[in-house]
C-alpha cells in the first residue's frame, strides 16, 4: 500500500498579484539557515572568518547559488530550449535550477570573496564546507512539496502514490526525500563533525565532495532521469551521475593532497585546537 502524497499547493501565499511559492521559500530557508550557522561558527574565538564578513558573504552566496544554478540548468539540462528562446533564462519563477551549477557558482563566489578579503581560497572553502548540506536539505523538501523529481516505481512500503499520465496511481520512490536526507542532512552532519577540529587544509572541502558525490550517485539509481534527456547509456546512466562522478574523484584527490601536505588547518585557527 503506497503512502498518500500530501498534494500541497505549491503556492504558499498570495498577496494580490504577488505569489510566493514554497520552492522559493525553500531557497530562502536554505540561505538563511546557512547564514545563521556560519554566524554561530564565526563567533567562535578560533574561527578564521568574522561574523561581519559572513554577513558580506551572504550576498555573494546568494548570487552564486542563483546565477550558477540557473546557468547550470541551461547548459546541462535544457540547452536547446533556452538557446531557442534566451529570454526564458530570466524567468526564474518558472523553475529550473541545477545543484552542480549552483555549487560551482558558490565556489566562484567564495574565491572572489577570499581575494577581496585577503584570505586563502582554500581556508574559505574549508570553512564553508558544511554549508551546502543545509541548502540541499531545504531545497529538496521544496522539490517534494512541488511534486518534482520522483523516483522509479517501487513495491517498498514507503513509496508514495503518484498519478501517471493517465491518472493511475503508481507507487514511487520519494527520491527528493532521499536526497534531502543523504545529500543534505547526512553530508552536513558528517562534514560539521569533521570540521569541529582543525583539519589539514582542503580536507574539509574534499570530504564534502566525496560525501555529496556518493550520496547523489546512490540516489540516481532510483531517481527518474529528466524527461527531456532520459538515460545517457543503457537504462541506468543519468546526467546526474555524469556530473557527480568528477566530484568524487576531485574530493578523493583533495583528501590525499591535504593529508600528504598536512599544512596548517584550513577550517579553524590552530589556537582553537
Amino acid at each position: 500500500m503506497a503512502l498518500q502524497f500530501p498534494d500541497i499547493d505549491p503556492i504558499a501565499l498570495r498577496l494580490g498579484p504577488v505569489v510566493i511559492r514554497w520552492y522559493a521559500l525553500s531557497y530562502i530557508a536554505g540561505l538563511t539557515g546557512g547564514w545563521r550557522y556560519l554566524l554561530w561558527l564565526a563567533r567562535k574565538s578560533h574561527a578564521k572568518i568574522s561574523a561581519l564578513q559572513i554577513d558580506d558573504f551572504l550576498v555573494w552566496a546568494t548570487l552564486g547559488t542563483v546565477i550558477g544554478g540557473r546557468f547550470g540548468c541551461v547548459l546541462f539540462y535544457k540547452p536547446g530550449f533556452y538557446f531557442a528562446d534566451p529570454v526564458q533564462i530570466l524567468y526564474l519563477w518558472h523553475g529550473g535550477m541545477s545543484f552542480h551549477g549552483g555549487i560551482t557558482g558558490v565556489c566562484i563566489a567564495a574565491m572572489v570573496f577570499a581575494r577581496i578579503k585577503g584570505k586563502r581560497i582554500a581556508d574559505v572553502c574549508d570553512f564553508l564546507a558544511p554549508l551546502p548540506g543545509i541548502g540541499i536539505f531545504a531545497v529538496r523538501i521544496g522539490n517534494f512539496i512541488n511534486g518534482q523529481l520522483w523516483g522509479k516505481p517501487t513495491d517498498l512500503p514507503w513509496g508514495f502514490g503518484v498519478p501517471d499520465a493517465s491518472g493511475v496511481l503508481v507507487s514511487r520512490h520519494a527520491s527528493q526525500l532521499y536526497e534531502a536526507s543523504l545529500e543534505g542532512l547526512l553530508s552536513f552532519v558528517l562534514v560539521w563533525w569533521f570540521t569541529a577540529k582543525p583539519r589539514p587544509r582542503l580536507a574539509p572541502t574534499g570530504l564534502f565532495f566525496i560525501v555529496y558525490g556518493c550520496a547523489r550517485f546512490t540516489v540516481e539509481w532510483v531517481r527518474l532521469p529528466d524527461a527531456n534527456i532520459g538515460y545517457l547509456a543503457g537504462d541506468w546512466l543519468t546526467m546526474g551521475m555524469v556530473l557527480t562522478t568528477p566530484m568524487i574523484f576531485i574530493g578523493a584527490g583533495l583528501l590525499v593532497y591535504a593529508y600528504g601536505r598536512n599544512q596548517t588547518s584550513g577550517n579553524l585557527s590552530v589556537s582553537g585546537a
